[in-house]
C-alpha cells in the first residue's frame, strides 16, 4: 500500500457551516487514497463543554449553554443538509446521550474522568456531520471512532498512549479501512483497554495526527492552520511576525515546549523518530507554502522566537525552619506536582524559597496549596502571563524587559523568561 499521508483540521477550520463547505473544496483535488482526515471540535465547542462542566460542578444551571450548543450544531446542519436529512436525528441523538452523562454525579474526585467523557462529544459531533457532509458531496469516506483504535492508559485529560496497542490496532483496523477509502477521524480523543473514553491533553489533535502518522509510517502529516505557517511570534499579539519556510524537529519541539500554540508539545517527537515530514499551512490560502518541519537542525534559520502564555500562576515555597532549601524539598515539591498533573513552566531557587510558574487549572492550586501548607510558607499570584523568548538578541531583550510588573526573571545563554503582569496587545 502507498504511504497513507495524514492532514488535520483544527477548531477554526470547522467553525460553521461556510467553513465545513470551504474545507470539503480544499480536499476535492488533493484528496486520494491512502489518507486520514483528522477534526477537532467545531469552533469553541471544548471552551463551552468545559464552562458546562465548571456550571455543572459549582451546581448552576447549565441547560442554557448546552442548549446554545445544540442549536449551534443543527443550525450547521441546516445549512449543509436538507431538511429531513438522517443527520438531524444522528446528531439529536448525541446531544441526549451527553446529556445523559452530564447527568450522572461529579465530584472533584471524579473531575478528571468525567471532563473526558464530557468533552469528547465535541469532536464526535464534528467528524460526524463533516463525514456525512462529505459523503453527501460524492466525496466518499469512512468513519472511524478514534477511541478504537487511538490505546491510552486510565491518566484522564492527560493519557498516555499505549504504542503497542495502538499500533496494533491501526495495522488491523485502519489499513484495510483505508485500501477502499480515506477515513474522518476524532483528533484529542482516545480510549483506554477497558473502553473508558480518555482526552491527550488540551489542543491534542496535533498529536493524534502524529501517534496516527507514526503507526502506519505514513509519508507526511500537515497540519492546517488559519496563520499562513509557523511564525517566529503570535500575530494576534505582534505586528512584525517573520514566517519561517522550514524548521529542524529539535527548534520545532523547543518551542511547543515553551508553549507556541502552533503545534501540539507532543506531535514533534513521534515524527522526528520516523523522520516523518509535518507541513503546517494556511486552510485560507492552501496554495501557499507554508512551513516545513523536518531533518533541517543542521540549516535552521536563526530568529528570535516570541511565546506568551497566558493564565499562569506563579508559586513561591518558603522553607519554615531556618533551613536552606534541598534536593527533599524539591522532591516533596514535584511529587505533589506530579500527583496533579501540573507541567512547571520555570522553575527558580533561592537559599530558602523555590518558585514555579504552572498553568492555572481548576481545583489545583487549591490542593497544592492544601498539601504544602503544613510544610511551606506559601504564597502565589495569578493571572499573570509567561514570556518566553528564545534565540534572543540585544533590541528584542530590552523590548520586553521594559515590561512593568515583572515578578520572576530568568536568562541563560539562548533564552530568556519572564513572568509579569498581563501586558497590553
Amino acid at each position: 500500500m502507498t504511504k497513507a499521508i495524514v492532514y488535520k483540521f483544527g477548531g477554526a477550520s470547522v467553525k460553521d457551516a461556510d467553513a465545513i463547505k470551504s474545507l470539503f473544496n480544499l480536499l476535492f483535488n488533493r484528496l486520494r487514497n491512502p489518507m486520514i482526515i483528522v477534526v477537532s471540535a467545531i469552533g469553541k465547542t471544548t471552551n463551552l463543554l468545559e464552562e458546562i462542566l465548571r456550571q455543572k460542578y459549582e451546581q448552576e444551571d447549565f441547560y442554557l449553554n448546552f442548549t446554545i450548543l445544540r442549536k449551534n450544531h443543527l443550525a450547521i446542519c441546516s445549512e449543509l443538509f436538507e431538511e429531513g436529512d438522517m443527520v438531524f436525528s444522528m446528531v439529536e441523538n448525541i446531544f441526549l446521550k451527553l446529556e445523559k452523562e452530564l447527568g450522572k454525579k461529579l465530584s472533584a474526585e471524579n473531575y478528571d474522568r468525567f471532563y473526558d467523557a464530557v468533552v469528547s462529544y465535541g469532536e464526535l459531533l464534528s467528524t460526524k456531520i463533516i463525514h456525512a457532509y462529505f459523503c453527501k458531496e460524492g466525496l466518499y469516506c469512512i468513519w472511524q471512532d478514534a477511541r478504537e483504535v487511538i490505546i491510552t492508559d486510565d491518566n484522564y485529560r492527560l493519557a498516555q498512549v499505549n504504542w503497542q496497542e495502538t499500533e496494533k490496532q491501526c495495522l488491523q483496523q485502519l489499513v484495510p479501512k483505508l485500501k477502499k477509502m480515506p477515513l474522518v477521524i476524532q483528533g484529542f480523543v482516545g480510549g483506554t483497554i477497558a473502553g473508558d473514553t480518555t482526552t491527550l491533553g488540551r489542543e491534542g489533535s496535533d498529536f493524534s495526527a502524529a501517534v496516527l502518522a507514526k503507526c502506519l509510517k505514513a509519508g507526511s502529516v500537515t497540519i492546517w492552520k488559519d496563520v499562513p505557517g509557523v511564525l517566529n511570534a503570535d500575530p494576534k499579539r505582534f505586528s512584525d511576525t517573520v514566517k519561517f519556510d522550514h524548521l529542524g524537529y529539535k527548534e520545532a519541539a523547543e518551542m511547543t515546549y515553551y508553549g507556541a500554540s502552533v503545534i501540539h508539545p507532543k506531535t514533534i517527537k513521534p515524527l522526528a523518530n520516523m523522520k516523518i515530514p509535518l507541513y503546517v499551512k494556511s486552510f485560507l490560502d492552501p496554495s501557499s507554502k507554508g512551513t516545513i518541519i523536518g531533518d533541517f537542525d543542521g540549516d535552521r534559520e536563526v530568529l528570535p522566537v516570541i511565546i506568551v502564555k497566558d493564565n499562569q500562576m506563579l508559586v513561591t515555597f518558603e522553607v519554615t525552619d531556618f533551613s536552606f532549601v534541598s534536593e527533599s524539598h524539591i522532591h516533596q515539591i514535584y511529587a505533589e506536582l506530579h500527583r496533579l498533573k501540573l507541567r512547571v513552566n520555570v522553575l527558580q531557587i533561592s537559599a530558602i524559597t523555590v518558585s514555579i510558574c504552572v498553568d492555572r487549572e481548576l481545583f489545583k492550586l487549591e490542593r497544592l496549596l492544601l498539601e504544602m501548607r503544613p510544610y511551606f510558607k506559601v504564597r502565589y499570584n495569578e493571572d499573570l502571563q509567561l514570556i518566553t523568548v528564545k534565540n534572543y538578541d540585544e533590541a528584542t531583550k530590552l523590548r520586553f524587559f521594559k515590561t512593568e510588573d515583572i515578578l520572576l526573571e530568568q536568562t541563560t545563554r539562548s533564552t530568556f523568561q519572564l513572568v509579569c503582569r498581563p501586558m497590553a496587545k
